[in-house]
């Protein structure tokens, strides 16, 4: 394949793959003063995001068509890089799991911004004097903004006075771009790449981690203008696309920020194409640029999920084949309208539901109107404890049902305990962030920052991990005790006590005989659809509590390590501790009948009890997918895939040797990415425990 992109801007990908800028960040030296720290918690956070702007380092390397750099150590650390007065510790937590709404920055700039605040600050219906400090702090975090623009601009014209020849019209070319954005609205694409960049990169300085939200649909029109008038060829437009995804890599090397789960997931997800608020479809160039970017640079940092329906092209479905099978994890598939009826069913208003992105990773929200979190709960253990394999006495269960009826008592138990204990008050903490908050959109109409219920929508995701091995360990019960009676629960349970021990050809014989989810078995999908049913009650009966949204998602982002010491043996043969299934997916070995097998058992379980989403995973052998029988094996798993009802999926192409080879010798591979859950890392950057999660995953050797 010939290179569609520069060779200078490729040398830049690299360099960034490589860490050039990650390891030359430098950590803060900013500092509150007493007053600054003491005073409203608003303005204590603009005082933060005044010193970013005035004195953190501002940094533009002599080749890059976007400036506007992330600097500060801290900031990848998920914290405000500004200390406060008397001691070593940050002045507040930033935020993440929350997409931002650039587009509307791009199109009427932070003036667009200034101006709605000051109109609401000055309509005089503000009794409460907590909210007219909360909008002046706005003012003053436009006004910080600004400062470190104006910062960039100065720098540029003393790099201008101090260039000659083709380095000064560089300088130059870069600063007709970047003069007018991000205050003004963008007047074309190259301005409106460069207002994107601002934003995001100021986000980002300032410690806080946004998703991206929808590229292609805040951009497109802009190139779809340049192109007509002739301003821009396409091969332009992909260099300043590839240098917006460079400066995703700017923390690559910062150090080990996640314990050993990676280095790639700082929530800066893109989603491409659907449908706009009016139900067109969206598909353009820059849809088609963006996948020729990651394609040539290989960089997996910024975490792309395609919506993709029955009525996207073929050209887009063979792309996004093509790029998927290159490696790294970065591109995965929403299933855009069964998603959209998911969100108008539970409540949401069809012209937000169209817009629907993600909250970094791949739980479903609506972008720049949503204050989000969710809170993982591990249901497997649920599980353990009603059999009292976590005990030592076995309770009386005389058929199968009132086992099922104990589970799903005890699991709805622990639903309502987090509800009542964290979703309640979810978003009133009034952590403050108005530079968060500014783009959020209501947040400024309700004079309310996002951590005090100033978002349109506040939601709170309860989570399932584990249901597979649930499904799995209830449905072997149920064959093995109750309906084949080969053993009886108490000595069934008796096993599982003792992680099988003195039962090992027993064990065996179960693993090798039991058909499990995955498999396109109506029975145990069936079921399967019963117990994710039973799981999601409160999407149902409650759907929002005080105010919070509560649709049910299943994940386990790379928590069944976490979960792993703590669970016990299960009836479908599998041991104590071992790592188990990942959100969605079959349990590694379990799937014993092919992709479309495990595709067709996820859409049998009716993900509509799954308002918030879940994932599939999957990992295929590069074998499988060579030449153009390849290309049109994935195209026809992603068109199951849609037509069964699935939500999301991501698909690692990676041979199991390669990962082997990596683990046991790091330095032939510093760039090799993977896909973790809802984001990609460099393999060699996970520690031992979540190498072998990834290396252990169910290879599928035809696809």
């Amino acid at each position: 394949m010939a290179n569609k992109l520069s060779e200078k801007t490729l040398n830049r990908a690299k360099e960034a793959l490589l860490g050039k800028w990650g390891r030359e960040l430098k950590p803060t030296s900013l500092v509150l003063t007493e007053e600054e720290y003491n005073q409203n918690r608003d303005k204590m956070y603009a005082a933060c995001v005044r010193h970013i702007a005035e004195e953190g380092e501002i940094r533009i390397d002599p080749d890059e068509l976007l400036i506007g750099a992330a600097t500060l150590k801290e900031s990848a650390y998920h914290v405000v890089p500004v200390r406060r007065p008397d001691c070593d510790v940050p002045a507040e937590r930033s935020i993440s799991h929350v997409t931002l709404d650039f587009a509307t920055v791009i199109k009427t700039g932070l003036n667009g911004l200034r101006r709605h605040t000051l109109e609401r600050l000055q309509r005089g219906d503000l009794s409460d004097p907590n909210k007219i400090d909360f909008l002046e702090a706005c003012l003053q975090t436009l006004d910080s903004f600004e400062k470190w623009h104006a910062r960039y601009m100065e720098l540029l014209d003393k790099l201008i006075l101090e260039s000659d020849g083709e380095q000064k019209a560089h300088y130059e070319k870069v600063k007709k771009y970047a003069r007018n954005v991000p205050m003004n609205p963008a007047t074309n694409f190259r301005e409106a790449v460069q207002s994107l960049t601002f934003q995001f990169v100021f986000q980002r300085q300032c410690g806080n981690w946004p998703g991206i939200g929808r590229i292609d649909v805040f951009l497109g029109d802009y190139l779809k203008k340049d192109l007509a008038e002739g301003t821009i060829t396409l091969d332009e437009a992909r260099e300043y696309i590839a240098h917006f995804w460079i400066k995703g890599c700017e923390w690559i090397g910062a150090g080990d920020v996640f314990e050993g789960s990676g280095d790639g997931q700082h929530y800066q997800n893109i989603i491409l194409s659907g449908v706009d608020v009016d139900g067109n479809d969206v598909e353009n160039e820059v849809t088609f640029l963006v996948l020729d970017v990651v394609e040539e640079t290989l960089i997996s940092d910024f975490p792309i999920a395609v919506r993709l329906s029955k009525r996207s092209s073929e050209k887009l479905f063979r792309r996004v084949a093509e790029v998927q099978r290159l490696g790294t994890g970065t591109v995965a598939i929403y299933n855009n309208d069964f998603i959209i009826k998911n969100l108008v069913d539970f409540g949401y208003d069809i012209r937000e539901a169209r817009d629907f992105a993600n909250d970094g990773c791949w739980e479903i929200q609506i972008p720049g109107k949503t204050c989000f979190i969710y809170s993982p709960y591990d249901v497997v253990t649920i599980l353990d404890h009603v059999l009292g394999a976590d005990g030592e006495e076995t309770p009386d269960y005389p058929e199968f049902e009132d086992l099922y009826r104990a589970w799903v008592k005890d699991n709805r138990a622990a639903a309502e305990n987090i509800i009542e204990n964290y979703a309640k008050g979810w978003g009133t903490d009034g952590r403050p962030n108005t530079l968060v908050s500014l783009f959020i959109e209501d947040c400024v109409e309700n004079a309310a920052g996002y951590n005090s219920r100033g978002a349109r929508y506040t939601v709170f995701s309860p989570h399932a991990s584990g249901l597979p091995n649930v499904i799995n360990s209830l449905w072997a019960i149920k064959k093995y005790v109750y309906d084949e009676k080969k053993l009886t629960l108490d000595e069934l349970v008796g096993y599982l006590r003792n992680n099988w021990e003195g039962h090992e050809d027993l064990r065996r014989q179960i693993l090798k005989d039991f058909i499990g989810y995955g498999n396109a078995d109506p029975e145990i999908d069936a079921f399967g659809k019963r117990v994710l049913h039973d799981f999601s009650w409160f999407q149902r009966e409650r759907r929002s509590y005080n105010g919070v949204l509560l649709p049910a998602g299943a994940s386990t982002f790379g928590r069944e390590i976490g979960f792993a010491p703590q669970r016990a043996a299960q009836a479908d043969g599998h041991l104590a501790h071992e790592i188990l299934a990942a959100n969605i997916t079959p349990t590694p070995g379990s799937d014993k009948n092919g992709p479309t097998a495990i595709i067709k058992s996820l859409g049998a379980l009716d993900l509509s009890s799954l308002v918030n989403g879940t994932a599939l995973d999957m990992k295929i052998a590069p074998s499988s997918v060579k030449g153009e029988d390849g290309i049109n094996a994935l195209v026809g798993l992603y068109k199951t895939f849609i037509d069964v009802g699935g939500i999301f999926v991501h698909i690692d192409i990676v041979d199991n040797k390669t990962l082997l080879d990596a683990r046991e010798h790091p330095d032939k591979y510093p760039t090799l990415a993977v896909r973790v859950s809802g984001w990609s890392a460099r393999f060699v950057t996970l520690n031992r425990d979540w190498q072998e999660m990834i290396i252990k995953k169910s290879m599928q050797t035809r696809c």
